[in-house]
């Protein structure tokens, strides 16, 4: 997720070719190198007669019974057919918030997100850290992290009771992520956490915390990526003592004799078989590289069938531009007809939710619009979601170091954002390797969870209202990575004069952006004689308390007197109630 795309091609394009090493002095491995398998150990004078190894043979494919993810019912793998999807259940639409545990094995070394690749990518501080803190990746490749991704500090249901008690209606939990481990009981990925580390169903334990909460259930799956996002790890260092020493990518079977992964295929994880090449983010083939093989595909379709059948997810995430691998294959297309005919055999009705990024008219009938780490300028037809996380998608050490977390007021502000425009939030707390929050992490989300008390009233189950609001309405959802994948338009600055209106059993809820130094909020779309303000006003009150306030009506505004002592944090709701207020 994390580095900007043109970044991410010329990143890997140019770590395959080995143009991205720079001298370097390799300083002694720490003594965490004891880690290191010995039998991999690489002397210097080894390293300078090492002649690049041939690529390694593909992976012998599991194979899926007869008519393996096909599934009668009214949804047949095609746009046309799809979008008689329409839109999203009322549940999705009334629960407005969900938290997100982006986690998995690239968050042991605490680095932040794309670990697994840039530890293969010699000019990135990441492969410093990576050789400082393990070894070389000749040596210590990143499947060998998989093993200290051990969750020893995991406690689902208690992670699960703080995330509903800040107001959390749904969770979602990881599959897998570009580095391709699935977290699961996957039939088809035999590097999975039942098999290796944690050594049990992450998504299971998840899963069953959340629905015994009386959560709605969401898995996010990242894992269709390797064949491009891994193609550094075929690559060496092109100078120092260990130049030319093919890193652990392009390892074999039969490598792994005698070794903690005997018996496992490094390329049924690297998926490194092939020359590299030239590939944009949906991995469609550019300037004539090797075409993604069938089987490649085929594998990631049969572990996300294989999850369809084992968590039955109400909602299923995407990290696509549209869907997996499209369009230079139909998986996307039949995992989704898959999923909502799964959904309608096994609930009686279609109240599942599947969403994609950079979508078009014709696909946002089909499946919901996420938008990463942005929100919306305007308000959508559709319901959507913002996905976007209080600091890096996978756990950095250095934001509870700096202590540059988001905070409960910039989460609070992208929710009355996003809300007014008939969207979502999934916010993402990332978890260290170990699976406990940090105590920053723990704050926040406490005082989150006061605001919420406070003001949850005036967000569940509202729709947009006349007008989105008034003063600033740019998105507040965060960093824009730009593009039409995560939304446009800069984060707005906010003060008292910005407001951002939501409606709800005909009662308007305007939530101001501050507390107005003077006191007196003055609502414009409410004026008299506008036709935002149709209606009578007949009582206001701040969200949570029951006690009207004081006010005016005129062809200004709607003019609130406040409190002399401010009530609440952050954002601020008022309840407006009267007769023809709302449509």
């Amino acid at each position: 997720m994390p580095l900007p795309r043109r970044k991410f091609l010329q990143q890997s394009t140019l770590a395959a070719a080995g143009a991205l090493a720079t001298p370097r002095l390799f300083t002694k491995l720490s003594a965490a190198d004891s880690l290191v398998d010995p039998a991999t150990e690489t002397t210097e004078a080894e390293a300078t007669t090492v002649v690049a190894r041939p690529l390694p043979p593909a992976p012998t494919p599991i194979v899926a019974p007869a008519d393996f993810g096909v599934m009668a019912g009214p949804f047949q793998p095609t746009w046309e057919s799809l979008a008689t999807y329409k839109s999203a259940p009322d549940w999705f639409r009334d629960a407005k918030f969900g938290m997100w545990a982006h986690w998995g094995p690239q968050c042991v070394p605490e680095q932040g997100d794309w670990y697994a690749q840039k530890m293969y990518m010699p000019n990135d501080s990441v492969y410093k850290f990576h050789v400082e803190h393990y070894g070389h990746p000749s040596k210590f490749g990143f499947k060998d992290i998989l093993p200290l991704f051990k969750a020893e500090k995991w406690d689902p249901e208690h992670l699960i009771s703080l995330y509903k008690r800040a107001g959390a209606k749904y969770f979602m939990c990881m599959a897998n992520h570009h580095d391709n481990f699935d977290m699961f009981d996957s039939t088809y990925q035999p590097w999975n956490s039942v098999a290796i580390g944690p050594k049990k169903s992450l998504v299971g334990g998840w899963e069953k915390a959340a629905r015994e909460a009386g959560l709605k259930f969401a898995i996010s799956s990242h894992g269709d990526r390797a064949w491009s996002w891994y193609q550094a790890a075929q690559g060496s260092d092109k100078e120092g003592p260990l130049a030319r020493v093919p890193y652990d990518g392009i390892m074999s079977k039969a490598d792994g004799k005698g070794r903690w992964w005997e018996g496992l295929d490094p390329q049924d994880y690297y998926a490194q078989y092939h020359p590299t090449g030239d590939y944009d983010w949906p991995q469609n083939v550019r300037n004539g590289a090797p075409p993604l093989a069938r089987e490649f595909s085929e594998k990631y379709f049969n572990r996300t069938i294989d999850l369809i059948n084992k968590h039955n997810p109400d909602l299923l995430y995407f990290d696509d531009t549209v869907l997996p691998i499209y369009p230079s294959t139909d998986i996307g297309l039949r995992i989704a007809a898959y999923y909502y005919n799964h959904t309608l055999k096994r609930n009686g009705k279609l109240d599942c939710v599947l969403t994609g990024k950079g979508l078009n008219a014709e696909q946002s009938q089909a499946i919901v619009m996420d938008i990463e780490r942005n929100g919306s300028p305007t308000s959508r037809v559709e319901p959507w979601q913002t996905d976007t996380c209080i600091g890096s998608w996978h756990y950095d050490i250095k934001h509870l170091n700096k202590h540059d977390y988001k905070n409960a007021r910039d989460i609070a502000r992208i929710l009355v954002d996003n809300a007014s425009k008939n969207g979502n939030l999934m916010l993402n707390i990332p978890l260290p390797g170990h699976g406990l929050p940090d105590t920053d992490e723990l704050a926040i989300i406490a005082d989150f969870t006061l605001w919420m008390d406070r003001n949850g009233a005036g967000i569940y189950a509202t729709r947009p209202w006349r007008t989105i609001g008034e003063g600033s309405v740019g998105a507040a959802a965060g960093t824009s990575f730009g593009g039409a994948r995560r939304g446009r338009g800069t984060p707005a600055t906010f003060t008292a004069h910005d407001f951002r209106f939501m409606q709800k059993d005909g009662s308007v809820f305007a939530f101001a952006m501050d507390w107005p130094a003077d006191g007196n909020l003055v609502i414009k779309s409410l004026a008299e004689g506008v036709a935002s303000g149709a209606g009578n006003v007949e009582r206001v009150e701040i969200i949570g308390v029951n006690e009207p306030l004081k006010f005016t009506r005129d062809a200004n505004g709607l003019n609130i007197t406040l409190p002399a002592e401010k009530i609440g944090d952050h954002v601020y709701g008022f309840k407006i109630s009267g007769t023809g207020l709302t449509v």
